[in-house]
């Protein structure tokens, strides 16, 4: 058979040409159906996306009054976390990109919550040495880190903001005194939820009897109410000193279960990291993202760059060829991710990860007959692996968690922040103040060790544990801000963000649509296709190349925005509660 022969040459010829004639093949790309016949929001000037209206409707408020995108984005947080408070809040830690318009230069901020000074590498070992099952170690003081969200929101506005700190809190306030409804996704999430060991929190969720609050019921949140006009008056340093931090350092260490060990001192002492972003080319894009400790970045311009040389475009939008090609690219790129990303001030990264040769060769390994299964890490400090460092498997479940915030702003500034307390309704530990606590620590490998070796992602006092979050900022050949997106999702985000820009940039979607399509990728594990789309359809013929499919539900919370000729336009996942609003 004609294609038989062309595979053989597959692994040497990652040409567009070497594409085409795969693609010449009677195998007929399949399309994606459902969810893409709403319409982008468009707008002349500015525009918001997030993942509740409230929160969405704080941030236009704030863009139409005068404020900036950075602005914007500390209202929009701070309403999340109210009325989404399983997703994100004050207890928990962000990555932000800003995109400076005046200077043209891109930021890259680091709120990601660290370790206590007290925790060691076998935290969530048992007293045998195996590690704790997931949701043991989640719920409880042990699996809290140093909330960042605070100090990342009062460095941001001290350094770019434009309107007055305390005009930010006021939608967040007003809400929290007078109430919100409580949404269909909040209800389900409390539902979900079986294991509320702390009293404050289970009082809190659940009506007089027990049930979980219903859809419409109107909650109020005084204390967070309190709690914000104490950090309209004294800033963030309130939040990490006085009042507040006793509650924090209280909440943990009377924990009803696995106390923990949070003291007053790693609040007083966390820092904010300015860090350089990083960029890569693609198809005429500057595509920029977080640097590690978010392995997202690196690991969406991993998978970019080894699918350039091939036609995407020509494999049409979720069809089988791409869905394989870029499954394969993924799984060659978490294979990085599992060995070489890690905090970077306690451990540093082979040079080499964006390298164009090494990584077109990794792009060599990709076939268009069979599946690569599980991918071994490559080499790209051309050294041999046996001298890598081995890494533990991070906690890469699909959780209903995090959430994401993309803005632009009229001066043309822009923001993307992904932001987070890890699993939903982070350690199950609300504060006296109203908010939720992370359990941002389980994302450091359980496993200290591995095969005699220290694990880079192992829990060290004053570590930020690796993430996957990967806000992004990508520009046109113009040097303009041309698309701001990211997403939920656990380590499944860098999937669905890889899914975006290719529908964005490929398959030339308008942003509602790309946010639509059916999620589909690889985590180095299974090649996971969104239940109940079309790209499930495609199951048998890719388990006929060797993949290990699984049909699953999929938790991606995608915002969207794009440049067009006439301003912007955004696009909000239908799978969550999100919105988009422009002038």
């Amino acid at each position: 058979m004609r294609l038989r022969a062309l595979a053989t040459r597959a692994g040497a010829c990652i040409a567009t040409a070497c594409a085409a004639l795969v693609l010449a093949q009677p195998i007929a790309p399949e399309h994606p159906s459902g969810w893409i016949d709403k319409a982008p929001v468009e707008s002349r000037r500015f525009m918001v996306a997030a993942a509740n209206p409230l929160a969405t409707r704080a941030g236009y408020d704030v863009l139409h009054d005068g404020g900036n995108a950075i602005d914007a984005a500390i209202a929009v947080q701070l309403v999340l976390g109210l009325v989404e408070p399983q997703s994100s809040g004050l207890g928990g830690g962000a990555f932000l990109l800003y995109h400076d318009a005046r200077s043209g230069k891109l930021f890259a901020y680091d709120g990601r919550e660290t370790a206590p000074a007290s925790a060691r590498p076998d935290r969530f070992l048992d007293p045998d040495g195996k590690p704790l099952a997931f949701l043991d170690a989640v719920i409880g003081g042990r699996s809290v880190g140093v909330p960042g969200i605070v100090r990342l929101l009062d460095t941001v506005h001290r350094e770019h903001g434009r309107v007055a700190w305390s005009r930010l809190f006021a939608a967040a306030i007003t809400l929290a005194e007078s109430g919100f409804p409580v949404s269909p996704r909040l209800h389900d999430e409390i539902a979900a939820q079986a294991d509320w060991p702390q009293q404050r929190a289970r009082d809190y969720f659940h009506t007089a009897d027990g049930a979980p609050l219903p859809v419409g019921a109107r909650l109020r949140n005084p204390a967070y109410a309190q709690t914000l006009r104490t950090l309209v008056v004294r800033g963030a340093r309130a939040f990490y000193e006085g009042s507040i931090a006793d509650d924090i350092v209280r909440t943990i260490a009377d924990a009803p279960r696995h106390p923990g060990d949070l003291a007053h001192a790693d609040l007083a002492h966390y820092v904010v990291r300015t860090r350089e972003p990083v960029c890569n080319g693609y198809r005429g894009y500057r595509v920029c993202g977080m640097p590690l400790p978010s392995s997202g970045g690196l690991t969406v311009l991993q998978t970019l760059a080894m699918l350039e040389p091939y036609d995407v475009a020509a494999m049409g939008a979720a069809s089988f060829w791409s869905v394989h090609f870029a499954s394969e690219a993924e799984s060659l790129a978490f294979a990085d991710r599992g060995v070489y990303m890690a905090d970077p001030d306690f451990f540093k990264a082979p040079a080499g990860l964006l390298d164009a040769r090494y990584l077109r060769e990794r792009s060599m390994l990709i076939s268009p007959m069979r599946s690569l299964g599980v991918a071994k890490p490559g080499d790209p400090a051309k050294r041999t692996n046996a001298t890598a460092i081995a890494w533990g498997t991070d906690a890469a479940f699909d959780l209903p968690s995090t959430s994401q915030i993309s803005i632009v702003d009229a001066d043309g500034n822009a923001v993307s922040m992904t932001t987070t307390i890890e699993y939903a309704f982070g350690s199950h530990l609300m504060t006296e103040g109203g908010f939720l606590l992370n359990n941002e620590l389980t994302d450091f490998s359980f496993v200290p060790l591995e095969k005699g070796r220290p694990v880079a992602n192992r829990v060290e006092p004053g570590k930020r544990p690796r993430s996957s979050m990967a806000p992004t900022i990508a520009y046109d050949l113009a040097g303009r801000v041309a698309i701001v997106t990211g997403s939920p999702g656990s380590s499944a985000i860098i999937d669905y963000v890889v899914k975006t820009l290719l529908a964005l940039i490929d398959w030339k979607l308008d942003p509602q649509a790309a946010a639509a399509l059916p999620n589909f990728g690889s985590r180095n594990g299974p090649l996971e296709l969104e239940k109940d789309t079309a790209v499930a359809a495609l199951a048998p013929k890719l388990a006929a190349l060797g993949h290990h499919v699984r049909v699953v539900e999929e938790t991606s919370g995608v915002q969207t925005i794009v440049r067009t000729p006439r301003g912007f336009a955004g696009g909000a996942d239908p799978r969550r509660e999100g919105s988009v609003l422009g002038d």
